[in-house]
């Protein structure tokens, strides 16, 4: 978006919402516990806030309803778990999570992520209306407007911004990615983008971690999130090398856009994006920390 159009008052509060994402990661990683545990509590975080286009901010589809996809991924061990199109779930990163523990499975969608909810006492529910913000009716009047009057009404950048995701390194030297969303605004027929599946938005291995934001069509066709590790394990690059072609060469030639943070066990920060903001932060061990917004 361009600087006039965030606020004074959106921009502190969606700075805070960044930071308390931060404070409660690390409040996992500074009492030693797991990157996997401190993915999902900053992840929570954001999910919980309405100014992210996930859990309580999750845009609207095309029936004026909210689906909502999610992943997670542990890399040294290579678990994950993932749900797409639930609609009754408040968190669900905690939902992909058990998903991971609790099932044989990788991935739920729909009917029966919601049916194995059921099973799960600890993952709360919502009617889906709770998911409901003004603002983002407002968006999906807009997008149904400009579609009324186009006669290709594709899938067209600017409708899924706000995903959410988190990479965390513990002091075991375990790397977790995490990746939260309410998906594209409008969409139709069911549509999952990239942030539930495993490799395309969200992935983590004993190298590195990465969670993807970003026109997702372009995110599942090149495995962005996998590409950006395996550069790094396969070819030696340096994560910034690896996260800034993927994300600022290849994705761009495509066709498609967005960003992605990016993690690696020696510490090593990445977060390229070629849509104009990202909102971004980050803490170390030493607790220096930042937020950032813009491309400066």
């Amino acid at each position: 978006m361009a600087r006039d159009a965030l606020s004074a008052e959106d921009e502190k509060a969606a700075r805070a919402d960044l930071d308390a994402a931060l404070d409660a990661g690390n409040a996992v990683l500074s009492s030693g516990g797991a990157a996997l545990d401190a993915v999902q509590a900053a992840v929570h975080v954001l999910e919980e806030s309405p100014r992210f286009n996930a859990g309580k901010g999750a845009v609207f589809n095309a029936e004026g309803g909210h689906e909502l996809d999610a992943s997670i991924m542990e890399g040294h061990t290579r678990r994950a778990g993932a749900v797409a199109g639930v609609t009754t779930v408040r968190s669900p990163i905690a939902l992909a999570r058990a998903v991971m523990e609790h099932s044989p499975h990788v991935m739920l969608a729909g009917a029966g992520a919601e049916a194995f909810a059921d099973t799960r006492p600890e993952v709360e529910r919502v009617p889906n209306q709770w998911f409901d913000t003004d603002k983002r009716r407002r968006q999906l009047d807009a997008a149904q407007r400009k579609a009324q009057a186009r006669t290709d009404v594709g899938d067209e950048p600017g409708r899924y911004f706000g995903t959410v995701g988190a990479v965390a390194l513990d002091r075991h030297g375990h790397i977790a990615a995490a990746t939260s969303t309410g998906g594209m605004t409008n969409k139709k027929w069911g549509r999952v983008g990239d942030a539930p599946i495993i490799g395309a938005g969200t992935w983590a291995d004993d190298r590195c971690g990465v969670s993807g934001t970003g026109w997702g069509e372009f995110y599942i066709r090149n495995a962005v999130a996998h590409d950006i590790c395996a550069r790094v394990a396969y070819r030696g690059d340096l994560l910034a090398d690896a996260a800034q072609e993927v994300v600022n060469t290849i994705v761009p030639a495509a066709g498609g856009d967005g960003g992605a943070i990016a993690l690696d066990r020696d510490g090593n920060i990445a977060m390229p994006f070629n849509s104009g903001t990202m909102f971004r932060a980050w803490i170390r061990p030493d607790g220096s920390r930042g937020v950032a917004i813009f491309e400066d």
